[in-house]
């Protein structure tokens, strides 16, 4: 068995389930619930649930599904009790054998009041979940690893790492790091829009607040990117490296950039000017991205 096989190559990221179930006291309505059975016909491998998610709230997924891996994309050391979350994970897994996974991450200190000493807060935690009464195995979780010695961490205690707003560059820094058996499994931003400033614009708009939060920008600071490129909601060069724009055509062959650089999976998240779940665009690149390995 390959790395990928229990993820797939590609995979859907989005925060908007994670949003309707916070406001739906845990319940999705039929549009979500339909949303999320399309994504798994389609052939997509993972859904991974962003903004924050609870364990519970891979549940629903998980019954309106019948294959994919749900993964928490990612779900905060700060916010969750590790014995809770232990306790959450067993059931599911008994409920829907080898089907979730646990992605794990310590947020950002102007996020969350209790930030600190941010490495050793995740092996605590990581020791937590190892001595509950129901361990969370090494294979079920991943973290939001970016620099390297979370990187390194994900590779020793992890089933490996799921870094969010990279570049290719960093995918090969990141898959050296890793080795060769840890997954690795970057978030992937994609507007699937021909009209340049348009696509520029939603991409702007998007990048602007994570371009408030110094893990992220520590990070690009190391790719080479300069304070220039951070200010304004991002420099072109800036969202040329950590988008892909385009048709589906271009979107695919930025897609294979990180493919190449040692990706096993991308956790896809289309990005868009308008609410609501972006089903066409999903369609769209389910026909042309390498949902199989």
């Amino acid at each position: 068995m390959s790395r990928h096989d229990r993820w797939g190559r590609i995979g859907v990221w989005s925060g908007a389930w994670t949003e309707a179930l916070r406001s739906g006291g845990g319940a999705l309505s039929g549009e979500f619930t339909d949303a999320a059975a399309e994504l798994d016909d389609l052939g997509y491998g993972t859904l991974w649930l962003g903004g924050g998610p609870a364990v519970t709230y891979a549940r629903p997924l998980l019954e309106a599904t019948s294959r994919m891996t749900i993964a928490t994309g990612i779900l905060s050391i700060w916010e969750h009790d590790p014995v809770e979350v232990a306790a959450q994970r067993a059931e599911l897994e008994r409920a829907f054998p080898g089907r979730f996974v646990l992605g794990l991450g310590v947020s950002h200190s102007r996020l969350t009041e209790r930030y600190a000493h941010p490495y050793t807060a995740m092996t605590e935690y990581l020791s937590a979940l190892d001595a509950a009464a129901e361990p969370v195995p090494v294979r079920d979780r991943v973290l939001a690893a970016l620099g390297p010695r979370m990187l390194a961490l994900a590779r020793d205690r992890a089933a490996g790492a799921h870094p969010y707003l990279v570049t290719p560059e960093h995918t090969a820094q990141a898959r050296e790091i890793l080795g060769t058996a840890a997954v690795l499994a970057p978030e992937f931003k994609a507007v699937l829009d021909t009209d340049a400033a348009r696509a520029m614009a939603a991409a702007r708009g998007h990048l602007a607040l994570y371009l408030q939060l110094p893990n992220y920008t520590n990070n690009l600071l190391r790719l080479g990117f300069t304070e220039d490129d951070l200010r304004a909601g991002g420099s072109d060069r800036l969202l040329d490296a950590v988008f892909a724009m385009g048709d589906e055509t271009a979107i695919a062959r930025r897609a294979a950039a990180y493919l190449d650089a040692g990706a096993d999976h991308l956790a896809v998240q289309v990005v868009t000017a308008e609410p609501g779940l972006p089903r066409e665009q999903w369609r769209l690149l389910a026909a042309a991205l390498p949902l199989e390995a």
